[in-house]
């Protein structure tokens, strides 16, 4: 395989929809998913998109939005993991037996930490509106910040109308916008994800004859049958069908993958396996920079030092189908003008690798050198040097 090293730098930022057009690396799979959808998360990689715009009820994959917002309003210091919650009666009477249960009492207190349990492994309707009321005041309100959230992701198929993804004409998703709901989850609050996902059974409750205490088995098909799997949440109604949004580490390859419109529970756990175990196998690494190499240089405005190194802030690597070759193409493109003063390690811009028929990827490059503001004399000179062009 031969590299060939393009430097181009633009001084505009860039946005990566679609690293690599799926229709090329799908030959040879089928999933039995009317929609689906598959991204290597760890080099923003497309593998395998099949009707992944078209919008659909969430189900209770929508659960993952109201606990994405719950980790933000406690990062913020908004919401307290032990912050106590009461169950309103009324919450109680409209959900203590709406499909999936937590199993709350009525004027209960319930810690936030326990309701993210209960919606993350045990996919409560009624902890979801409870927790949304005792954070935001009303479930209206906390499904304001969902939808204002979804916005600031960039989804552009997304609608919430409730919490929980009860059956609503309003509400909608699509198979690429719950990749990236479950992306800015992992990425955004890897702590929490660790704490809540993957867990394998969560006990809350009581039966009513003898009082023991319930436990109920987190659903996601891929625990114990995947290694690494570790998230996120499974979903079903009549009009959705078994729907279920997965994730699993494996080495340095975190995937994240959505099925959506099967016909049962079996079929959906078949298929998620089948899919993510896929990901894993039909891909290989192809090494692109180690951490710490130069990629090329940037100039610097106001600086002390007129030019910045461009590195890799880790081993950087694209995933191609098992059995290619082809031969690299790689540019550089700035976020935007690079102005003094520079961190290291601060992100500066993007590198794109190109293999002919595989589309494109795109990773990111850091400031390998601090560089600081320069003082007037300074400035001066570099501006000097640069209108004469030595």
């Amino acid at each position: 395989m031969t590299v060939r090293f393009q430097t181009v730098i633009a001084l505009s930022s860039l946005i990566a929809a679609t690293p690599i057009a799926a229709q090329d690396l799908t030959t040879g799979f089928t999933t039995p998913a009317p929609r689906a959808f598959l991204k290597d998360i760890s080099t923003n990689t497309i593998l395998y998109a099949k009707d992944a715009d078209a919008r659909m009820p969430p189900a209770s994959m929508g659960k993952m939005m109201t606990v994405l917002v719950a980790f933000d309003l406690i990062r913020s210091g908004e919401a307290k993991l032990d912050q106590k919650i009461t169950v309103r009666p009324e919450t109680w009477r409209k959900w203590h037996s709406q499909g999936s249960t937590m199993f709350l009492s009525a004027n209960e207190e319930v810690t936030v930490d326990d309701l993210l349990n209960g919606i993350v492994t045990l996919s409560g309707n009624d902890a979801c509106v409870v927790l949304a009321e005792g954070l935001a005041g009303s479930e209206v309100a906390f499904v304001e910040l969902m939808n204002d959230k979804a916005r600031k992701l960039g989804l552009k198929g997304s609608r919430f109308a409730n919490t929980n993804g009860w059956p609503d004409p309003n509400e909608f998703v699509t198979a690429r916008d719950l990749t990236t709901i479950a992306e800015a989850t992992i990425k955004g609050h890897p702590d929490f994800y660790k704490r809540y996902y993957g867990r394998p059974s969560f006990t809350w409750g009581k039966t009513l004859g003898d009082g023991k205490a319930i436990t109920q088995p987190n659903r996601n098909p891929l625990l114990g049958r995947v290694t690494g799997a570790d998230g996120l949440k499974t979903g079903h109604t009549e009009e959705a069908g078994y729907g279920f949004t997965g994730s699993a580490l494996q080495g340095d390859r975190r995937l994240v993958m959505v099925v959506a419109g099967l016909n049962s529970m079996s079929q959906r756990t078949s298929a998620a396996v089948d899919f993510i175990s896929w990901g894993f196998t039909g891909f290989s690494k192809m090494p692109v920079l180690k951490a710490g190499a130069s990629a090329g240089t940037a100039p610097v405005d106001g600086g002390a030092e007129t030019m910045v190194p461009l590195v890799a802030p880790r081993d950087l690597f694209i995933v191609v189908p098992k059995g290619s070759a082809g031969n690299q193409t790689r540019r550089m493109v700035l976020d935007k003008p690079v102005v003094a003063p520079v961190a290291k390690g601060q992100k500066l811009a993007t590198l794109i690798v190109s293999v002919p028929g595989r589309g494109e990827t795109r990773l990111p490059l850091v400031a390998g050198v601090a560089v600081e503001e320069a003082g007037p004399l300074l400035r001066g000179w570099n501006w000097l040097k640069g209108l004469v062009g030595t």
